[in-house]
Order: structure tokens, then C-alpha cells, then sequence
């Protein structure tokens, strides 16, 4: 089969590999019909995180239909069947499980002794995100193993397309989590930096759970004029002060919530010396990550505020305010996204009609044309904001 295979930093090819095959009972082979290019995938273009090897097989949203399934279903899911491939792999009778903290699994990183190492605990096994979170294959294939199966797939109902329904496998359930901990109330002013997918999703979830404002904040005009489209204020952050701004939107109060879409690239300007700072010490490797966005949160949060954490942070991070936060009494939330958490609401919500997460695609390709799709992602050339890839 063809898939787009990591060979090295800013090094991604469409490969022909070997076709996945039922290991264990619990398995099913999915045929991919759409995959999508997120943005946390270019962490691992950049090759910022650790623990990729050539040949891994890249990539974590998905939807297709069931090809085979093993002997362990239990009739809970069918040739046939279409189904979204989540970034999550869960065993659904752990602990973490059990209490709904999907993206903790205790069960299904096979390298936990790796993740042990890195994180403290282990985590849940993510497709296509390194050795670190299990070493499993990625979805941008014409097919997948899944493992879990039949815990770990979505069902997609027959009134859904599969434009719609494609996002529920990471970014729509991400951006709502992001929203749903900042515990939104009416009279509520709620800043998200990065308008990206993930940002987009979040913007239009805040409004959703009812924010009195929602101000978004980027340099490209393009994904401002989306999140504004959304009911969003928009902030270029190269043109004014991001701070400066949200202190005039509320009183001088600054938000009661703010949202990191952003995480561990957060772009370089020479108008912000820190993020020079933090590429630098990146570079030579004293930095794991770039948190500009984090002060800048930290700095401008209304005391006893909530920060929401979606963006993807892998190691260390310097000069976090922590003083500043503690004394402020910020409330801090993130993770990765218990996606099945949040399904079945947000299924409810885009039958209804009050989300159509496909309105982020701005480009549509062939899995070959995968390696220049990432290039044109990555450098937010013709207004690329995401790519879908059908197989």
C-alpha cells in the first residue's frame, strides 16, 4: 500500500510499505477513505520531538470503512461499517478509562517504559506520533491496524459526509475540550491564541458554550478572517499589542479565559525578544519548547482565570512565570484530548446543525501528493490552513 513515511527532519515520502495485518484478536484493518494533515504533525516535520525513526508512518486523523476484523469484536463493530480512526488508541477498561480520561490509557502504549521515563506515567497509545506514545503506524495509508478496535473507533451515523465527520478523529473534540475546561460563563471574554484548525474549532466552541466575547489572535490574515467569519475579534499580533488589546476589550481586566492553540512553535518575531531567545536555546538544545504564547497568558489572564492547554508542549520550557501564576491564582488545564469523551455531543451538534467542522479545509489532494502538501502546510502558502488527503 502507499503512505507517507518519515525519513528524517522536513525529509516526508509516499512510500509503498507492507499492508497492515490483524496481530491481535481486539485488531480491525481499516481502508482509508480521508486522512488529514494536522498541525502537531509538523512538530514531527521539524523533528522536535522525540522519539521518530525512519520508516514510522506518519499521521493520526482519519475515516474509512472496516475491511476485516478480528476475532475479539464481539459484534461491537462489523465489516463494512464506516467508522473515524481517533488519535487515541484506548482499551476502555482501565482505570483512566473508566473515569473518561481516554488520552491516560493505561493499557495501550506499548513503550511504556519509554513514556514512564519521559513523562512520569505512561499515556495513552497515539497513531503515528512516535515512539514515545507507542510507536504505532500512522494513518495517512490507503489502510490502518487498528488496535482496540472496538473501543478505540467512532461510528459515523449515515447523515454525517465523511468532510464532517473526519475531525472528530482530533481537532473539533481538541478545540472543544479546550473550550468546555475553560468552564465558559455568559458575561465571559475568551482570548485564543493560534488560528489554526485547532484554534478555528476552539473559537467556534467558546461562542458555542456561550462566551460573551471571543477575541482570536494570529499574524496571517487568512485564519483571521476565518476565526472574524466565526464571530471572533480578531487581533494581528504583528501589527498591535496583543496585551494592549485585550486590555482595552475588558476594562483593563484582560480575559477571564485564555486558550494556547499554539503549544511548542510559537513564531519567531524580532518584536518579541523572548521568542528569539527560545529559538535560540532550541537550536543548540538547552529548549525543548517555544512558550511565548504561555507568558504572554500568564501575563494577561484576570486573576483567578483559567488557562486551557491544547497545544502540544514535549519537554522542558524556560522562564514560565510560575511565580506570576501562582500568585495570580490561574487555574491551569490541558492534555491531550479524551476524544470519546466528547463524541457523542458533538456528533448531536453537527447533525443539528450547529457545528460543520469542514468548513477548516482550504485544500483537498491525493495521498501521493501528500511530501508537498506538508511543504505548503507547513509554509501557509495559498492560504493553506488544512489539508485533507483521500486516498
Amino acid at each position: 500500500m502507499k503512505a507517507l513515511v518519515w525519513h528524517g527532519k522536513e525529509d516526508i515520502r509516499c512510500d509503498t510499505v507492507s499492508d497492515p495485518e490483524i496481530l491481535e484478536p481486539r485488531d480491525a484493518i481499516v481502508k482509508v477513505t480521508s486522512c488529514a494533515i494536522c498541525g502537531s504533525d509538523l512538530h514531527l516535520f521539524h523533528n522536535f520531538v522525540p522519539a521518530m525513526m525512519p520508516g514510522d508512518i506518519m499521521g493520526h486523523e482519519a475515516i474509512g470503512e472496516v475491511v476485516e476484523v478480528g476475532s475479539g469484536m464481539n459484534g461491537r463493530l462489523r465489516k463494512g461499517e464506516r467508522v473515524v480512526v481517533p488519535f487515541t488508541i484506548i482499551c476502555g477498561e482501565c482505570e483512566q478509562c473508566l473515569r473518561g480520561n481516554f488520552s491516560v490509557c493505561e493499557r495501550t502504549n506499548r513503550n511504556k517504559h519509554l513514556a514512564e521515563k519521559v513523562f512520569g506515567h505512561t499515556t495513552a497509545g497515539l497513531f503515528g506520533y512516535t515512539h514515545l506514545t507507542g510507536g504505532y503506524p500512522g494513518v495517512q495509508a490507503e489502510y490502518v491496524r487498528v488496535p482496540f478496535a472496538d473501543t478505540t473507533h467512532v461510528k459515523v451515523p449515515d447523515s454525517l459526509s465523511d468532510d464532517q465527520a473526519l475531525f472528530l478523529s482530533d481537532i473539533l473534540p481538541t478545540g472543544w475540550q479546550a473550550a468546555v475546561h475553560c468552564d465558559i460563563e455568559p458575561n465571559d471574554t475568551v482570548a485564543i491564541w493560534g488560528c489554526g484548525p485547532v484554534g478555528q474549532m476552539a473559537i467556534r466552541s467558546a461562542i458555542l458554550l456561550g462566551a460573551r466575547q471571543v477575541v482570536a489572535i494570529d499574524r496571517l490574515s487568512d485564519r483571521l478572517s476565518m476565526a472574524e467569519a466565526s464571530g471572533a475579534i480578531p487581533i494581528n499580533f504583528e501589527q498591535e499589542s496583543v496585551i494592549g488589546r485585550l486590555l482595552d476589550l475588558t476594562e483593563g481586566k484582560g480575559p477571564e479565559k485564555c486558550i494556547d492553540c499554539v503549544g511548542m512553535e510559537s513564531h519567531v518575531s524580532f518584536s518579541q525578544p523572548d521568542t528569539v531567545y527560545d529559538r535560540a536555546k532550541q537550536m543548540f538544545m538547552l529548549e525543548n519548547d517555544r512558550p511565548h504564547v504561555l507568558r504572554e497568558m500568564i501575563y494577561v489572564c484576570r486573576p483567578a482565570g483559567i488557562i486551557s492547554v491544547p497545544g502540544v508542549y514535549s519537554g522542558f520550557s524556560d522562564k514560565v512565570p510560575l511565580g506570576m501564576a501562582m500568585n495570580k491564582g490561574l487555574t491551569f488545564r490541558m492534555g491531550q484530548t479524551h476524544v470519546h469523551r466528547w463524541t457523542d455531543d458533538l456528533i448531536h451538534h453537527i447533525e443539528e446543525g450547529l457545528l460543520d467542522p469542514s468548513f477548516v479545509i482550504t485544500h483537498m489532494a491525493g495521498l501521493e501528493d501528500g511530501p508537498e502538501m506538508y511543504r505548503l502546510f507547513r509554509d501557509k502558502q495559498d492560504s493553506c490552513i488544512k489539508v485533507v488527503l483521500k486516498s
